[in-house]
């Protein structure tokens, strides 16, 4: 058919190749055409009719290549491409609160976000993802540099109920999130909006307050629901409800809401999201390297649920790479459910286009290729190696061709709201030499503290958690008894007035660090038994030095505990994030007896050792102390103490029950 004589004039056509519309009715168009002007995308249709329609200022022959909607990244943390690579393997609890959350308080700047939002754009474009949805800090940078890279995206402002790198406290978080949502009302590229970072880091107060400031400027809001089991099972111990039950109880779901990962949503949870129109995120590598699971997918798209898929950020993928999402995506519910069919191809590339779109609320604007709607698309080279043969054998050739087959570096051009920003894979709106060099100088400097941060254990410690003494000095002295009753008749001594009397078990972990660091490091599970039965369970963290100070007469010791603090998180987590070269467990039932002697104030402690192995009763008893000579005068008492309770002098012990109960293969083990 030749051109019509009063062609209509376009800015740009491509033609060629297949056209994968994503529209309703999944058109193909194979040869196809895809007629821009402006902004918007023209016409879509067989390459014959458009270039018998339309007169175009440029034309992009694109024979044998794929043209598809532009990528949509639905879960990221764009500034974080700058922390790739930095802490691998770890859970995600060691690996947030241990290493991301101590560099960002260290590192995030306004520059910092917008130097690693800028290296995120060019990753992104040149892999064909042409919109994102962010969650981060300094969330106004992250705009700019997007703005001025060309991308679209939405941008959303942590909040939360700690401090953050941009607020000292969620008051100043929620009007820094306010101030940024209003800013950048209107704006082509971008949408503002509020991003609490999550239900067990923020409060039922700061969710309603982020969700009346998304509702008062039509925003969506950003969070992350069920990433791991743990978050699941803390939800539920503290309230009985499940995370997608329990933001319908507090109506978050009653406002447009994004959902990143929700791995662990049951199918209730799931009937709940599709109900609300939840728009929910699928991130399968991070949440593969994490170990966080696997996200009911299958089920998901099955009840109607709006699904995209995400990255999530650089520290915890490491690549901004969408294809290999789709690829993931598709994968992985095969071998979960045993069904081949659970999620196809089309699904996949759906997931990452118009039905990302949707989920984000923006598919009336992007997501497929229809007139109308804006100019974001991608054209991938066909003609690589790994790319032949091509068969159209199905009507899925083309779709599985995209996702089990193409790869990032094959996306040859890149539209976003109808300019190229990618020619023949060549990024035309950021300067990558600079950026890349702007990083690396970066690099060295988080380098030089992470590697200062590793090598001493109290750095590691203050990082984590709130310490509540410092430099606590103590004398003390152990002994073994051997006539238990002769330790009660002493406590009836005359000059030894008892003040108070509690029983527990004890559970001890010693962490050491033999080669690098004298210091070590015990986790205490104090099981503290109430009159009335029950049991009240207090969890501490000491941090002591060399277990000698100085030695006085009766084998009494002088030791140091430098620093101490409560212990929240498992002993999984402290085993993971210190890392120690050898552990040692100590079990015991402990008598413990506050005393006054002489004027003077005594812990006393009647201890029975159940593991490692059986041993005892020993005898123990402490007394804090400020100066050498109350040291020495406290020392004498000790030594007298010792006495009226049964202690003799042969029967001292030189040395604390980690080293006498150490095991000599010890290890974390699955602690």
């Amino acid at each position: 058919m030749g051109q019509l004589a009063n062609p209509e004039p376009v800015d740009t056509l491509l033609v060629g190749g297949a056209v994968i519309t994503m529209d309703a009715e999944r058109h193909l168009y194979r040869p196809g055409a895809v007629a821009l002007r402006g902004r918007d995308i023209v016409a879509v249709g067989p390459e014959a009719d458009l270039v018998s329609r339309f007169q175009a200022a440029e034309t992009v022959r694109c024979d044998g290549d794929l043209i598809v909607p532009g990528l949509v990244n639905a879960h990221t943390h764009m500034p974080m491409s700058l922390l790739r690579g930095l802490a691998d393997d770890l859970r995600l609890d060691v690996w947030l609160y241990g290493y991301i959350l101590p560099v960002e308080r260290e590192f995030v700047t306004p520059e910092f976000s917008f130097l690693g939002t800028t290296l995120s754009c060019a990753e992104m474009l040149r892999g064909g993802t042409t919109c994102f949805v962010d969650m981060y800090y300094h969330e106004e940078e992250v705009a700019w540099a997007a703005a001025e890279a060309g991308m679209r995206g939405i941008c959303g402002e942590t909040v939360g109920k700690f401090p953050t790198p941009d607020a000292a406290s969620y008051e100043d978080g929620l009007r820094y999130c306010a101030d940024f949502v209003s800013h950048w009302q209107g704006h082509e590229l971008i949408v503002a909006a509020p991003a609490p970072h999550s239900i067990y880091m923020t409060t039922p107060e700061i969710l309603e307050a982020t969700t009346a400031l998304a509702s008062r400027f039509g925003a969506p809001q950003l969070t992350h629901v069920a990433e791991t089991q743990d978050e699941v099972d803390a939800l539920l111990d503290g309230s009985a409800l499940r995370p997608v039950r329990w933001l319908e109880e507090h109506g978050i779901l009653e406002h447009p809401l994004i959902a990143a990962h929700c791995v662990h949503v049951n199918s209730e949870e799931i009937l709940l999201m599709a109900r609300y129109g939840v728009g929910a995120v699928h991130s399968p590598t991070s949440n593969l390297k994490l170990a966080s699971g696997i996200a009911p997918v299958a089920e998901m798209l099955r009840r109607g649920v709006h699904l995209g898929l995400g990255t999530d950020g650089c520290a915890s993928n490491n690549d901004l790479d969408m294809f290999e999402e789709m690829r993931l995506a598709a994968l992985l519910p095969k071998a979960v459910t045993g069904n081949p069919m659970a999620v196809p191809a089309t699904e996949a590339l759906a997931m990452a286009t118009i039905y990302g779109a949707r989920a984000i609320g923006l598919d009336h604007l992007i997501g497929s290729l229809e007139p109308g709607k804006r100019a974001d698309l991608v054209v991938v080279r066909g003609d690589a190696i790994h790319q032949m043969p091509a068969f159209e054998t199905t009507g899925a050739n083309a779709y599985s061709r995209l996702v089990y087959t193409s790869q990032a570096h094959d996306v040859r051009h890149v539209w976003v709201n109808g300019k190229q920003l990618v020619r023949e894979g060549q990024l035309t709106s950021i300067d990558v030499a600079r950026v890349l060099e702007r990083a690396a100088d970066l690099a060295g400097r988080i380098t030089k503290f992470f590697v200062q941060r590793e090598a001493r254990i109290l750095d590691k410690l203050l990082d984590i958690a709130p310490l509540e003494q410092h430099e606590t000095f103590e004398v003390q002295a152990k002994g073994a008894l051997r006539d238990p009753d002769a330790f009660y008749r002493g406590l009836g001594h005359p000059d030894v007035h008892q003040i108070a009397h509690t029983s527990r078990d004890q559970y001890d972990t010693y962490f050491f660090f033999d080669h690098h660091d004298p210091q070590r490091l015990r986790y205490r599970e104090d099981q503290v038994i109430q009159p009335d039965g029950s049991v009240e369970p207090i969890y501490n963290l000491t941090l002591t030095g060399p277990a000698k100070e100085a030695e006085y007469q009766h084998s009494v010791v002088l030791s140091r505990a430098r620093f101490t603090a409560e212990a929240d998180r498992s002993l999984r987590f402290y085993c993971e994030y210190f890392r120690p070269e050898r552990v040692v467990e100590i079990g015991k039932h402990r008598e413990r007896y506050h005393i006054r002697y002489r004027g003077l104030d005594f812990a006393v402690n009647l201890d029975q050792i159940h593991s490692p192995r059986p041993a005892g009763p020993f005898v123990e008893i402490k007394s804090r102390t400020w100066s050498q000579r109350d040291a020495v005068q406290k020392a004498e008492l000790i030594g007298d103490l010792l006495e009226i309770l049964g202690a003799h002098p042969e029967d001292m012990l030189p040395h604390d029950y980690a080293e006498l109960f150490a095991e000599p293969e010890a290890g974390c083990g699955e602690a």
